[in-house]
C-alpha cells in the first residue's frame, strides 16, 4: 500500500485517470480549438500576477524593505540570490517526472497552489511584525521568500511544457508580449501605488500595505490560471531511474551543440546580474533617495519592460528569439556602464528603465527559445536543464557581488557590464538560430 503521502500526491498530479489516445492531428486540433480562450485566461493570469509582484519587486521594493531591517549587505545579496536563483534550481531536478505526466496542469495547478501561492501571505505576516521584532521579520520574510520563489521553481517545467502545448510555436511571443503589455501597465500603475504608499504611510505599516496587495494579486493569477484548457496528451516517454536520467544529460550536451553554445552565453548574461539587487542600494547609500524614489525606480522598470516586450515578443514571432536575447543583452550591459559611471542619482532613471527592458527579453525568450530547441517529448529536460544551470550561476552571482561590493559599487557594475557584453558577443558569433527556416 502506497504512503499517504504518494496517494496524495498521485492524486494531486492526476496520475491515475485514463489518457484518451489521440494522435498528433487530433491534439493539434483541440489547440487551435481552444487557442482564445487559453490566451484570455493566461493572460489574465500573467497580468494580475505582474501587477502582485510590482509591490514586492525584487529590484527595489524588496532592497528597500531589508535595508530598514538591518544595515549589513549579506541579506540584500542573500534575497538577490533567492529572486534570481531559486525559481531555476529546481527545474532539472523535477523534469524526469514531469516528462512522464500525460496532464501538466495539476502540477501547475494542484501542486502550484502550496508551494508557489501560499507562502506570500507569510511574506506579509513578515511586513506585520517588522516593528515589534526586525529580526523574527528577517526570518519569516526569507522562509516565505525562498519557499515562494523555489516552489515556482517545482512546478515550472510543468508550466511550460503546458504553454507550449496551448500555444503553437509563432504565437508564443505575441502571448508574452501582450501578457507583459498588460501586466507592465497594471504594474506601474501598481508601482505608482507603492510609491505612494510608502511616501504616506510609516514604517512598517507601508509594506504591510505592499505586500498584501502583492499577495492578493498573485493569489488571483492562480484562478485565471486555473481556467485554463490543456489538450491532455500519452506520452511515452520510459520510466527511468534518477541515476539513468542523470547519466544521459552530459551525451545530450555533447551531442547538441549549438543548444551548448547557447547555454554558456546564457549562462554569462546570467552572470551579469550579481549588479541588479545592489542598484538601489547603491542608490539609497551613496545619493540618500527618499522612499517614495524607489516606488519610481519601479515603475521606469515595468515601463522598460512594457516596451521591451511588445517589441521583443513581435520579433522574436518573426525573426526567432535569439535576437531578443540580444537585444536584451545589449540593455544589460548599457545599464551597468551607467550605473558604473553615474555621477548623480538621476542616471538611475534610465538604468532601470534599461534593466526593465534586459529582463522583459530575458523573461520571454529565454524561456520560449529553449522550446525550440528540443523535440516536444524532451521539452522538459531541455527547460530544466538550461533554467537549472542558470539557476545555478544566478544563485551564485550575487554573492560574488557582495564581495565586489565590500570594495565599491562602480567595480560591481563594471564587472557586471563586461559579464553581460561577454554574454552578447558569443550569443552573436556562436549560437545559430534554432527555428526551422530562419
Amino acid at each position: 500500500m502506497f504512503p499517504f503521502w504518494k496517494m496524495t500526491l498521485r492524486w494531486l498530479l492526476q496520475v491515475d485517470p485514463p489518457v484518451p489516445q489521440r494522435d498528433e492531428a487530433e491534439v493539434t486540433a483541440e489547440m487551435n480549438r481552444n487557442f482564445r480562450w487559453n490566451f484570455v485566461v493566461n493572460v489574465l493570469d500573467g497580468s494580475s500576477f505582474m501587477l502582485g509582484l510590482s509591490f514586492i519587486s525584487a529590484t527595489t521594493i524588496v532592497p528597500l524593505f531589508l535595508s530598514k531591517l538591518t544595515d549589513s549587505a549579506i541579506p540584500i545579496g542573500l534575497a538577490a540570490v533567492i529572486a534570481q536563483g531559486s525559481w531555476f534550481l529546481p527545474q532539472l531536478f523535477t523534469a524526469n517526472v514531469v516528462e512522464r505526466l500525460a496532464r501538466k496542469k495539476p502540477v501547475v495547478i494542484n501542486l502550484g497552489f502550496f508551494t508557489e501561492r501560499l507562502p506570500m501571505w507569510l511574506i506579509l505576516l513578515a511586513a506585520v511584525v517588522a516593528a515589534a521584532s526586525p529580526t523574527l521579520a528577517l526570518i519569516l520574510f526569507f522562509i516565505g521568500y525562498a519557499w515562494h520563489g523555489l516552489g515556482a521553481g517545482l512546478i515550472a517545467t510543468a508550466w511550460q511544457d503546458m504553454l507550449a502545448r496551448i500555444f503553437p510555436v509563432n504565437r508564443r511571443g505575441r502571448f508574452f508580449g501582450l501578457v507583459m503589455l498588460i501586466g507592465a501597465g497594471l504594474g506601474t500603475v501598481g508601482a505608482s501605488l507603492s510609491a505612494w504608499l510608502l511616501k504616506t504611510y510609516p514604517f512598517p505599516l507601508n509594506f504591510v500595505y505592499c505586500f498584501a496587495i502583492a499577495a492578493i494579486g498573485i493569489n488571483l493569477s492562480w484562478v485565471f490560471l486555473a481556467l485554463t484548457r490543456e489538450p491532455v496528451q500519452a506520452v511515452s516517454v520510459p520510466r527511468r531511474e534518477t541515476r539513468q536520467y542523470w547519466a544521459e544529460l552530459r551525451p545530450l550536451l555533447r551531442q547538441d551543440r549549438n543548444f551548448r553554445h547557447f547555454l554558456i552565453a546564457r549562462l554569462l548574461l546570467a552572470l551579469s546580474g550579481m549588479g541588479i539587487g545592489f542598484l538601489t542600494l547603491a542608490a539609497i547609500r551613496q545619493w540618500q533617495i527618499a522612499d517614495n524614489v524607489v516606488g519610481w525606480y519601479t515603475a521606469l522598470t515595468l515601463l522598460g519592460q512594457t516596451f521591451g516586450n511588445v517589441l521583443f515578443g513581435l520579433l522574436a514571432d518573426r525573426y526567432g528569439h535569439k535576437l531578443s536575447l540580444e537585444l536584451s543583452g545589449a540593455a544589460a550591459a548599457l545599464s551597468f556602464a551607467l550605473a558604473w559611471l553615474a555621477p548623480d542619482p538621476a542616471w538611475y532613471y534610465p538604468i532601470f528603465a534599461l534593466q526593465g527592458i534586459s529582463q522583459g527579453g530575458i523573461l520571454v525568450s529565454g524561456m520560449m527559445v529553449v522550446l525550440e530547441f528540443s523535440p516536444a517529448d524532451r521539452r522538459p529536460t531541455y527547460t530544466g536543464l538550461a533554467n537549472t544551470l542558470v539557476g545555478l550561476v544566478s544563485a551564485a552571482a550575487p554573492l560574488l557581488g557582495v564581495l565586489l561590493a565590500q570594495i565599491s559599487y562602480p567595480t560591481l557594475f563594471a564587472v557586471s557590464a563586461l559579464a553581460a557584453l561577454a554574454g552578447l558577443l558569443y550569443m552573436v558569433w556562436q549560437v545559430k538560430e534554432p527555428r526551422s527556416g530562419v
